[in-house]
């Protein structure tokens, strides 16, 4: 038997005939029912003995749809030829047999079984290094030893001044207000140049912002 990989190459427009299942007891009739999907394949995988197959998506915000076949479903499969070079002819059909499937520019680009475009490594190493410096802010941004509430209003304060660090079990904000446990608005503080707490509410936009803290962590803890 040929791999599913050879039988459903990628990026071939195929037609697929699929014996659709029942949970009825067995007839004549449910036996024979079957429903047809065209797309392009999109890949196949052995281990599962399944084949994956994509479809373009029209008067949505979805690019496409991508449904997963057994492979032991499949009772007839068709190759469509579609000749790239015919596309533009006024009477060439190639338009309706990619209608639903993907538009007339994309299957240009890959070709009938032809080959995914270029990927550029220096762009595919940079996304995997934007995406672990993300995830390692994600982490620093999570207080183990803090109470489900302190941190409930660490995520506000982060959403609201972007610039919020823990130090210890305290939220430092904007480099100058702090909030201790239990985290109410009477926790609030403004952060004196050796670090302690500071007097007094404070003055001019240093007052400003620790009053706004002091709302949100209000209302975070509602």
């Amino acid at each position: 038997m040929a791999a599913l990989s050879q039988t459903y190459p990628i990026n071939t427009l195929m037609e697929l005939t699929l014996q659709q299942s029942s949970n009825t007891p067995s007839t004549t009739a449910a036996a024979a029912a079957t429903t047809t999907l065209r797309g392009l394949i999109y890949c196949t995988d052995a281990t599962s003995n399944s084949i994956v197959l994509k479809r373009s998506l029209v008067h949505t915000t979805l690019s496409s749809e991508i449904t997963i076949i057994n492979a032991d479903s499949v009772v007839d499969s068709k190759k469509i030829e579609v000749n790239v070079n015919e596309m533009e002819e006024e009477n060439s059909n190639t338009r309706e047999l990619l209608e639903g499937v993907c538009s007339v520019e994309e299957y240009k680009q890959i070709g009938n079984g032809g080959v995914l475009p270029n990927v550029s490594r220096k762009a595919l190493e940079e996304r995997e290094r934007r995406a672990i410096r993300l995830a390692e802010e994600s982490f620093s941004h999570v207080n183990q030893k803090a109470t489900p509430e302190g941190q409930k209003i660490f995520d506000k304060l982060l959403k609201a001044c972007n610039e919020v660090i823990w130090n210890g079990e305290s939220i430092l904000v904007l480099n100058h207000i702090r909030v201790d446990p239990p985290y109410t608005a009477e926790d609030c503080s403004l952060v004196t140049t050796s670090g302690g707490r500071g007097g007094g509410t404070g003055s001019g936009l240093d007052g400003h912002s620790l009053d706004r803290v002091k709302k949100i962590v209000s209302a975070a803890s509602v």
